[in-house]
């Protein structure tokens, strides 16, 4: 290997959501990583999904589809 172009690879601790820790290695900048989110704590892991307000979302597309729709029938 060529000296002085590879990251830096070492032993990295990394801390779950709920506390737990593994030890790991990576390239990451840090001796530790601490996760904002994790399989623990996603809502698409744990069931506890919740759906965004798509109603809202398809009224402004209908709005906006609407408007050009007029445009097109004026010219």
């Amino acid at each position: 290997m060529k000296k002085g172009i590879h990251p830096n690879y070492r032993t990295v601790e990394v801390v779950m959501t709920d506390g737990s820790t593994f030890t790991t290695r990576s390239c990451f900048k840090s001796d530790r990583m601490v996760l904002e989110i994790d399989s623990k704590s996603h809502p698409f892991y744990t069931g506890k999904q919740v759906l965004v307000d798509t109603a809202g979302r398809v009224d402004r597309f209908n709005k906006r589809f609407q408007k050009t729709q007029q445009l097109k029938e004026t010219k």
